[in-house]
């Protein structure tokens, strides 16, 4: 990728990896478990399980299982008591929540690696378009700050008590600005009103977004799509006007929901403006995937995360997916080796891919009646 305008070079530092990952997924992803391997070896989990970062994918997998959640939490135990090494390389830096869209919400451990790939990936999705577009003119403005709480309770992490929260609002209190972005409101406006998430909750922090933020130059809209639709709407019944009518928004990036450019964008476009909407692919566990073009799809960071699919033919590599096949997505990340994150995904031809949905029995069905439709009828 070429730069002729040197304010562009620090945005196309962030994502020439991701784009060299892109073109060579499988040198990208054998070099990504190397180093996770390397990581792995460092703790009681890893030497149970022969980590080696000679292994080549098959020995990987033969070695590690796939987990769930629930059978990492015993790890995660001792990690709380003080006994990191059990499950890390490092001692976390934090602890975060889950939203709790599949069942009560989970409380992980984070580690300052992890804190650093989320602050790299989840910057490429803005640094992508403000390259591709040339819009620097979006430094200039602020980005609206609706994301959870990050004050939610205290959770015994060594010798100590710590606060822990959501994991957005936690991201966004320790990656505050990036680029020259301003959060508006601060997350530390947003923790002052409790971690509540009632719909009186949600009413306080839209009225405190409201007053703090309709005369701010608010340009960016980033977060959970589902949020950003329901702050609108509340303004729209409260004061009668759209954020449209306050804001010149020129981009929205999305996250934590599946469908948003079908279901969220045209909703959005019409309360927020008509500015392009870019679809990313986080979680708490990462941030793993963003839209790289104007097509309605992600691409994922092959140089961070390493990425399986459980198919109807077997295990394989996400990049391995041909156009139209699906199956249950399993990652490995600086903090869990082969993590059942929980999402079905897509292939849509090249390294363009849609997470459908959660990995449940109406999902998959809806999506099994769905691609017989499209064979039949379409």
């Amino acid at each position: 990728m070429l730069s002729t305008d040197p304010s562009l070079d620090i945005f196309k530092s962030i994502i020439d990896p991701w784009y060299d990952s892109l073109k060579d997924p499988a040198e990208a992803q054998s070099k990504t478990l190397k180093t996770l391997l390397d990581d792995y070896a460092k703790t009681k989990y890893g030497q149970k399980h022969s980590a080696s970062s000679s292994f080549g994918i098959d020995e990987y997998r033969r070695h590690f299982p796939t987990v769930s959640y629930s059978d990492l939490k015993p790890l995660i135990n001792d990690v709380s008591e003080g006994r990191y090494h059990t499950l890390l390389p490092e001692p976390p830096l934090t602890w975060v929540m889950t939203r709790g869209t599949t069942g009560p919400s989970k409380i992980l451990p984070v580690t300052q690696k992890h804190m650093e790939q989320i602050l790299l990936c989840g910057a490429r999705a803005i640094s992508n378009f403000i390259f591709r577009t040339k819009r620097v003119d979006l430094l200039s403005g602020k980005v609206l700050n609706l994301n959870f709480p990050s004050c939610t309770g205290l959770i015994k992490s060594g010798q100590e008590a710590i606060t822990y929260g959501h994991s957005s609002g936690t991201y966004a209190k320790y990656i505050s600005s990036f680029g020259g972005f301003e959060l508006v409101p601060s997350q530390e406006k947003i923790d002052s009103l409790g971690g509540g998430l009632g719909w009186e909750d949600w009413l306080k922090r839209f009225e405190l977004t409201y007053q703090l933020t309709r005369g701010e130059d608010v340009r960016v809209c980033m977060g959970v799509a589902p949020v950003l639709t329901s702050f609108a709407r509340y303004v729209k019944r409260r004061y009668g006007i759209y954020p449209k009518n306050f804001w010149d928004i020129k981009a929205m990036f999305c996250t934590s929901v599946p469908r948003i450019q079908w279901k969220y964008a045209p909703v959005l476009k019409a309360m927020y403006g008509n500015a392009p909407v870019i679809e990313m692919y986080t979680a708490t566990e990462g941030a793993f995937a963003q839209q790289i073009d104007d097509l309605p799809y992600v691409s994922p960071n092959y140089d961070t995360y390493l990425f399986e699919v459980v198919t109807g033919r077997g295990v394989k590599m996400l990049y391995e997916m041909k156009r139209g096949e699906w199956g249950r997505l399993i990652i490995s990340s600086c903090l869990f080796p082969r993590y059942d994150i929980g999402d079905m995904v897509e292939c849509l031809g090249g390294q363009y891919f849609r997470v459908f949905g959660r990995a449940k029995p109406l999902t998959i069905l809806e999506h099994i009646v769905y691609r017989i439709l499209t064979r039949w009828f379409i």
